[in-house]
């Protein structure tokens, strides 16, 4: 209860500090304000502003292409569930060595069990790819947003702003 207790606590907090830095997806999207950069410097100038100024939501882009790459890769799900639900149920239900037969089956041995069925489980589920596929398409989709977005006219005031 008291774990239940603290993810509601968490959730509220990140609902309050990130979510509440979400821009409307009218401004998001506005194909009013997408331009090519003229050089390299003002594609920094860019990319600086627009990732302090949508970075509620850049993160929820990535929290999307994260459950998308859950739903493609149903291998990785599988092998994390095993895992997981394998630890969950050798503490709940196992934590006394049983008696079988002439054997004793220890915590230890379901353990290595578990590993030896696991770990082949989540190496064929390919999570490095599954990893470097979420980086990679975040970082491509955030800079390109951000470069090709104009900033507003209160980024100007911004910058006055921050030398006060």
């Amino acid at each position: 209860m008291e774990a239940l207790m603290r993810a509601t606590e968490t959730i509220k907090n990140i609902r309050e500090t990130r979510l509440s830095a979400l821009r409307p997806p009218t401004e998001f999207f506005d194909f009013n304000r997408v331009s090519r950069p003229a050089d390299l410097s003002q594609a920094t100038h860019r990319i600086s502003y627009n990732t302090r100024y949508f970075s509620g939501n850049y993160g929820l882009v990535v929290a999307l292409l994260a459950v998308y790459t859950l739903i493609a890769n149903m291998r990785l799900v599988f092998a994390i569930l095993f895992l997981v639900g394998g630890f969950a149920a050798i503490n709940r239900f196992a934590p006394d060595p049983i008696q079988v037969g002439d054997h004793v089956v220890t915590q230890k041995s379901l353990y290595t069990g578990l590993f030896v069925i696991g770990i082949p489980l989540l190496w064929f589920s390919d999570p490095f790819s599954t990893v470097f596929w979420l980086v990679g398409a975040s970082a491509i989709l955030i800079l390109g947003h951000a470069s090709m977005m104009e900033p507003g006219i209160e980024s100007e005031y911004a910058a006055v702003q921050e030398s006060v």
